[in-house]
This record gives C-alpha cells, structure tokens and sequence, in this order.
C-alpha cells in the first residue's frame, strides 16, 4: 500500500515540476483578468482535453512559449475551454482547438486564422508585437524547405533531391522524423544526394504544385526530372538508404560511412589482377590503367588505381599491406567526415591488389 502512495505521489510531483517548467501559462475564470490585462500583448489557446487537433498542437504550442519566454511584452497561455466553460462563452469558443490574439492596449482579441506550424504562430505575433522571436530548432541533417529556396535546391540539376511533404500536427510524420533524420545524416557528406522536407500545411501552394493531397508524400526529384517521381517504397530508414544509393549512386552504409564498393572501378579491377599476377607486364599494364582513367567519368577514383601501381613498382608487393595498415590506423583515430570517406575508398581499391 505505501508503495502505491510513493508511486501517486511521485507521478503528481512529475506532472507539477513539468507544468512548471512549461512556459505557456495555465489560465482560467480565477486569473484570466489578472492575466489578461491589455498592459501586454496576448496569444491565447483555449482547447479541450480530449481534443485530438489540440493533442497534436500542444508541443508545437510548446516552443512557442519557449520561443517568448524571454520576451517580457508577450504572454503565451491557455485555457481548458472545456473545464472553463464561462470563458469559452464569453469569447465565443465553439471549437477546438480556437486560437485569439489580444493585443496590447486592449481586452478585445482577435481571431487567428493562419498556419498552425510554430513559425507561422511566431511570425504572426512578431508582426504584431514588433518582437523578433525565434523558433529553437535543434540542429538537422535534413533539409529544412520553404518558398525561399524550394526551387534552388529541388531544381538543381547537379542534385538528386528526396523530399517530405509533411504536415506539423500529422501523427504519421511525426512517427517518420527520427528515421527521416537518420536517412539525412546518412548523406549528410553527398552535396549532390540532398535529403529534404516541407511544411506543405504552411506552404501549400507548393504543395498544390505537386499534387500533395495527404501527409505525409514523398516524392524524390532527380537530376533529369524536376517534376518530380512518386516515391512508394518502404518507411524505413534502410528502404530510404537503398533506394536513395541506387538514384543517386552513391554508396552510403544507414551509419553514413561508405561500404565496400566505394572507390572501386569496375573496368580496373581485373587490371590490378593482372598488374599482381604477371610481373613483366607491370609497366604496360600501368600504361593501360592510365589511358582507361584519363577518360573516365569517375578520374579521380579510376586515377588511384594508377597510383598504386606505381607504389608497388616503386616499393614492391609490400606496399599494399602497408598502406592498408597505415589507413587502419588512421580511420581508428579521429578525421573529417571528408577524410574517412577518402581513405574508406583507397582501402577498398588497396584490396583489388591482393596477391
């Protein structure tokens, strides 16, 4: 029996020190006036406990009291339209959840009709207030999208472009963000492999573009075709990876650090073969690696190849183990994204010269 009263007690002062830690402030008939003043300006929420929307509207609703915590000429609060029945007739609340606007100098609000996103709240109340709130957005390796850069970004044509038309309140995208972020920090190092997303409830006009009727859709925009191709593949992490690696032609493990293949040209590997296994040859096989990777779409990789054969020429068959050694070691330590990715293909290549 105690521990089920340890237990109450302790779910209770939870939910105290979360209420109080909320910067959105908790009105009713008792302190509206005493809030509500007209000496500051005021946006108000008044919901209803049960109110799905309102649910789905409460962490948004969140950062935006985070957004004015600081900003001593705005409040941000809410009334359980509900439970204070009196307040909601008084200000006309027939559905949840209602959203008005009290500005300073007055006791009379206004409605708010625009965009339910955090940003399109803040704007509103900067607007008004003359403040110059902003959103904490954590830090993404997704593409945030907006009319400001849709098109120089999607419409690239050196990028192939994955994006998210999502909706702030919708429960699918929601329960999509962490394995979207994670397929945006697989590519975060392909500048040409972008990871994207929209809020096309904010910006619907684009969204209309494109044919979005439901979050969230995904459509993926390659180099070749910026109207845009359907994308009806899975909702995993690793379903977006794959197909986002046979498109863009990358080769991106779900850990961001490139697999096996990476690096390695296929018209040169039996090159090396035959580089290892007939001696004599080397110097005329060499030459012909050379002339292979001087025009090749992929120089920069084919013209390893090349390199190491000089290596071995110069230094013997040792050379490989020893290089393959040296890049272990300095994978094991700690280099740039940029750096790992390199030295990943030059031991993918090293190991084309096996003996």
């Amino acid at each position: 029996m105690a521990s089920g009263w340890s237990t109450s007690l302790l779910f209770v002062a939870l939910m105290a020190a979360f209420a109080a830690s909320s910067n959105v402030v908790d009105l009713d008939n008792n302190n509206f006036d005493e809030v509500i003043t007209g000496d500051k300006h005021a946006f108000v929420e008044f919901f209803a406990p049960w109110c799905g929307h309102c649910k789905q509207f409460t962490p948004v609703y969140e950062e935006i009291g985070d957004a004015f915590a600081n900003i001593d000429d705005v409040i941000i609060a809410k009334v359980d339209a509900d439970g204070e029945r009196d307040l909601a007739s008084r200000f006309g609340v027939t559905g949840y959840p209602t959203l008005k606007f009290f500005p300073k100098g007055s006791k009379e609000p206004e409605d708010y009709s625009g965009g339910r996103s955090a940003d399109d709240v803040v704007n509103f109340i900067n607007g008004k207030a003359g403040t110059r709130a902003r959103i904490k957005k954590a830090s993404s390796a997704v593409v945030d999208l907006d009319p400001s850069n849709f098109d120089g970004i999607v419409k690239d044509p050196l990028k192939d472009v994955l994006v998210e038309f999502y909706a702030p309140w919708c429960g699918h995208c929601k329960s999509l963000a962490p394995k979207y972020e994670k397929v945006g920090a697989t590519f975060k190092n392909e500048p040409n492999c972008v990871v994207a997303k929209l809020d096309a409830d904010s910006h619907r006009s684009i969204g209309e573009q494109y044919g979005v009727s439901g979050f969230p859709t995904i459509k993926f925009f390659p180099k070749d075709n910026k109207d845009g191709e359907e994308y009806n593949g899975g909702r995993e992490a690793d379903d977006f990876v794959k197909f986002m690696n046979e498109k863009c032609g990358t080769s991106r493990l779900i850990s961001g650090d490139l697999d096996s293949s990476a690096g390695i040209v296929d018209e040169l590997n039996e090159l090396a073969k035959r580089f290892m296994a007939e001696e004599d040859s080397r110097d005329s096989i060499m030459e012909e690696a050379a002339n292979v990777a001087e025009g090749h779409d992929r120089k920069q990789d084919a013209t390893y190849y090349v390199k190491i054969m000089k290596k071995i020429i110069e230094k013997g068959n040792e050379f490989v183990t020893n290089e393959v050694a040296r890049i272990e070691r300095l994978l094991g330590g700690s280099v740039s994204a940029n750096k790992a990715d390199e030295f990943t293909k030059r031991k993918n290549v090293l190991s084309q010269f096996s003996v």
